[in-house]
């Protein structure tokens, strides 16, 4: 029996081991170190598919586990971590008890804000995406809507920005309980939308067919190394509209 057909899975499951942590990390408010192993999650999730593709061992059980993976890496996580942020504006406690639970779940002294449930939202849109991306078989050379990696690198750096960034103006804007929900909101269209995003992955390497690519590389670097974590939200937006023009252009040829 081939053992090469299990590496790609391995490296799947370290997806799914890295976003364990981090929810671990989420739900004790430390956000940063929720963020490294979503990174590091997000790494093992680019390299699963490669690997498959270069060992010739792609399998349909390999994509439902890459679903699963990332539907706790970069589904759940960005959710709780939305949540814990709305709940701290509303100076509302995420979950309080006074008591043991007992072994008929007594839920005496357990207060959960309302509001704050709404960053969950990005949990249940990124379930969605991935479902609807399972049975999409189009999306081979494009994405449709935002990624989940991606939502969940945009989500993150919300509290990378107000931990290292030393911004009073960004540190205040998402502070801000309206924008938090409407980040959410518009993070759970995002991941649904219709919007055609192009793929990373390259057929070839001329200018003539990655332009949009080399453009999106390259802001990248000098954005990170220029703004460091505020660039994140600042190059998915350039991803969003690189895509647009791409779309725009291609229909127009």
């Amino acid at each position: 029996m081939s053992v090469k057909k299990y590496i790609p899975n391995l490296i799947t499951l370290l997806n799914l081991f890295c976003g364990s942590i981090a929810v671990i990390f989420a739900v004790h408010n430390n956000f940063v170190a929720a963020a490294v192993f979503v990174f590091l999650g997000i790494f093992f999730d680019f390299f699963d598919g490669l690997l498959a593709r270069k060992l010739n061992v792609q399998s349909p059980l390999g994509i439902q586990l890459d679903s699963l993976a990332d539907m706790v890496t970069s589904g759940l996580v960005p959710g709780i971590v939305m949540f814990k942020l709305i709940s701290t504006r509303i100076n509302a406690p995420e979950i309080v008890t006074n008591q043991e639970w007992t072994s008929n779940m007594n839920w005496s002294g357990i207060n959960i804000s309302v509001v704050a449930l709404i960053g969950l939202f990005v949990t249940l849109a990124s379930a969605y995406r991935l479902a609807k991306f399972n049975i999409d078989e189009d999306q081979q050379t494009y994405f449709k809507g935002l990624p989940t990696p991606a939502n969940a690198l945009l989500i993150l750096s919300l509290p990378l920005i107000i931990e290292f960034q030393n911004s009073n103006f960004a540190t205040s804007l998402i502070l801000n309980t309206w924008f938090l929900i409407a980040f959410t909101l518009i993070s759970c269209y995002l991941l649904n939308s219709t919007i055609k995003l192009f793929a990373l992955k390259f057929k070839d390497y001329s200018l003539a067919n990655n332009k949009f690519r080399y453009v999106l590389i390259i802001s990248t670097v000098i954005l990170l190394i220029t703004l460091h974590f505020i660039a994140i939200p600042l190059i998915i937006a350039l991803y969003i509209l690189l895509s647009v023009i791409q779309n725009i252009t291609t229909k127009t040829i």
